[in-house]
């Protein structure tokens, strides 16, 4: 937690003059746990010696805790939602906000009398250099995602032409306004007025965009620029567009106490301002109206390291914990990009009936998935409803023009084919990860540059997967460490190498493999090539469940150890080198530093990070720079996949289904399910007669 503004005291009891703080509701509920991991848990009651009174900011109900705060003679604390707060604005869909800012002298955006913040902004050094560096790594993430405070905005959307300036309209009667966000003689409206004639005055000839605040976008509340203003050079930009790609093409930025202002800021431009706002007065603002007691002048990253990182009580709703601001914008992209893909509804077909209930919650939280079984009648029913289409990669047919969809590379605690629902899932808009004779959207995300703070975060994901052995599917079972080093010690020198085997019928081994195509063949070249080797052959698991095709009875007479039963993280323990068709598993094995050859071109393969024997296609050979392993694993785990988390329920970053995997908090399939694997294993052990 880096909230640190200097309270005068810690009070007995904060008290809540005003239901808000007490109702039922989601938000009010995140508020109370938000406080109250701080140490101030709001309580009903009348005032006593030793407590403070807490208001919502200036909200139309804070004369309630002003007035009781006076009678009382006590400390009247504020409280306002942070700067990242959600997707929707509060009112418009009821999320709860991501933090608060807590301050016990005013408000940020007050400035009558100094506020913490503006007392941090103020006071503090500002210089310890990790605050520094975090503080710029997270603009730059900001910025890469498009992330503001509100985030219904279409990143697809094709912004204005740029050389614009960008007027910033805000809701009428907002507290920055009525409470001290100016001291001008002006009323609001005109000085609304006088900014947007300032910005026609000196920049002549330059359109001027006016940009409207999201709430006045929807409807709810009413802006100070009216729709009569759009003439001449006047337009307004009132299409979800990103504030970020507003700022972008901007020559110039006005604002009244906006927070876009800040980001304006923090995009690097140095906005005209003609309130007060919190980030007026540091010398990286032009100011209308100087505010005479704030003299210092501070860089951009002071001003978010103060604003951003110190002053904010930022919230975990998934570990429910206070965090840093980094956990808030890995939790905010990996919910951006379901509100992103999800937003329109989908149209899903190919999906068999048990993986319906796990698609519903990954991709029906805005809008429920409707599921078409007839796969030729699917794209039609997605068009009439304007929703984008899904399918399951392998059951789609090849002319299929929806985004495909398949179990993630962190996928569960348990085997898909034994129906335990996925903890992830990759959704791609171009091919699938497996399929090499197309080019993927994994392939792109692999061969483009990584993002801000791309490598120090895969990096740290990949130290974390192998601290805690999480795997795809993290199986458990016997322990053949004792058989190995007794070979070991029989045959010192001897390489180990470790052959995966792999469902034979799988879409990977029939679109991806070469030559080889069987895990006896694979056994086979593996003993060719290295006839002094410790072959060790892992089946695969719904092979040894029963589940799927590709045993090989006479596997020991291939191999020199067999590994049944063994998670694939004890048996990468145990071994040299790895080789392989197209598994997973080789990936896996190349996180953990071990050399890997690949006898097909699994998505691995053909970056100069794999021993390749197998059909790679060029146009990864292509690829310059070459890619590293941190861009692999970003790729594959971050910026590719989806994650749910199985106690939530909602959208979460990789790190935290790696937790859940390691700690074997993921939940249970339904017992029908289970049954129904019971079932098909009995099945599956006919298949060969209809092969």
């Amino acid at each position: 937690m880096d909230h640190d503004a200097a309270a005068p005291f810690a009070p007995r009891r904060l008290i809540a003059a005003s239901g808000g703080f007490l109702g039922p509701s989601a938000q009010a509920r995140r508020i109370r746990r938000i406080l109250d991991l701080a140490g101030y848990r709001p309580r009903p009651g009348l005032p006593g010696p030793g407590d403070a009174v807490v208001a919502w900011g200036h909200s139309p109900r804070a004369w309630r805790a002003e007035a009781l705060a006076r009678r009382s003679d006590l400390p009247l604390w504020r409280v306002e939602d942070a700067w990242i707060r959600s997707i929707r604005p509060g009112r418009a869909g009821g999320e709860p906000p991501m933090g608060l800012l807590l301050d016990r002298s005013g408000m940020h955006y007050d400035p009558s009398h100094p506020s913490d913040l503006e007392t941090l902004l103020a006071t503090d050094p500002l210089d310890q250099g990790h605050d520094i560096a975090r503080a710029r790594l997270c603009i730059d993430r900001l910025r890469a995602l498009q992330l503001s405070k509100y985030n219904t905005h279409d990143p697809d959307l094709a912004p204005p032409a740029p050389g614009y300036v960008l007027v910033i309209d805000q809701v009428r009667g907002d507290a920055s306004l009525t409470h001290g966000g100016r001291e001008g003689p002006l009323p609001a409206d005109r000085l609304f007025r006088e900014m947007l004639f300032t910005a026609l005055e000196e920049h002549p000839g330059a359109r001027i965009l006016i940009r409207s605040h999201p709430e006045t976008l929807g409807g709810q509340r009413p802006g100070y620029f009216t729709a009569d203003l759009a003439r001449d050079r006047i337009a307004f930009v009132d299409g979800p567009h990103a504030p970020w790609a507003l700022l972008e093409g901007a020559i110039a930025v006005y604002t009244v106490s906006s927070q876009m202002g800040f980001e304006a800021i923090l995009a690097g431009h140095r906005p005209r301002v003609f309130g007060l706002p919190f980030y007026a007065g540091w010398g990286l603002s032009d100011d209308h109206e100087p505010l005479p007691r704030r003299r210092r002048t501070l860089t951009r990253a002071q001003l978010f390291a103060g604003a951003m990182l110190r002053y904010p009580l930022w919230y975990d709703p998934l570990r429910d914990r206070l965090c840093a601001c980094e956990e808030v914008i890995d939790q905010m992209e990996a919910r951006l990009r379901a509100f992103r893909q999800d937003r329109g509804g989908h149209v899903a077909t190919g999906m068999r009936a048990w993986k319906r209930g796990p698609m519903q919650g990954f991709f029906g939280r805005d809008k429920a998935v409707r599921f078409v079984s007839d796969p030729n009648r699917a794209p039609a029913t997605a068009q009439a409803g304007g929703r984008t289409l899904l399918g399951w990669a392998s059951a789609v047919p090849d002319g299929f023009t929806g985004l495909r969809v398949e179990d993630g590379f962190l996928r569960s605690r348990g085997l898909g084919a034994a129906l335990v629902p996925p903890l992830s899932l990759c959704v791609d808009d171009l091919g699938i990860y497996y399929d090499p004779t197309r080019e993927s959207r994994l392939e792109r995300l692999i061969a483009a540059p990584l993002p801000p703070g791309g490598a120090d975060r895969a990096r740290h994901l990949r130290e974390t997967i192998l601290q805690t052995g999480v795997t795809k599917y993290n199986l458990t079972g016997g322990d053949a460490g004792a058989a190995v080093a007794a070979l070991r010690a029989a045959r010192p020198g001897a390489p180990v190498i470790l052959v995966p085997g792999q469902v034979e019928d799988d879409a990977s081994i029939r679109l991806g493999a070469g030559a080889v195509r069987t895990n006896r063949a694979l056994l086979e070249a593996a003993r060719a090539a290295h006839p002094e080797a410790i072959l060790l052959f892992k089946p695969h698991p719904d092979v040894e469940a029963g589940l799927r095709i590709g045993a090989v009875p006479d596997a020991a007479t291939l191999a020199d150890l067999v590994l049944d039963g063994v998670g694939a993280d004890a048996a990468l323990s145990w071994v040299d080198r790895v080789w392989t068709m197209t598994s997973g598993l080789g990936f896996e094995a190349l996180m953990r530093g071990l050399p890997v050859t690949c006898l097909g071109a699994p998505f691995y393969a053909g970056w100069g990070l794999t021993d390749d024997r197998g059909p790679v296609p060029e146009r990864r050979r292509a690829v310059l720079p070459r890619p590293d392993l941190d861009r692999l694993v970003h790729a594959a785990l971050i910026a590719y996949p989806r994650y749910r988390d199985p106690v939530t329920g909602v959208p979460c970053p990789p790190e935290l289904a790696v937790a859940r995997l390691a700690s074997g908090a993921t939940g249970r399939a339904p017992v029908r399910l289970r049954l129904l694997a019971k079932l098909q294993g009995v099945f599956a052990g006919y298949a060969h007669l209809w092969r």
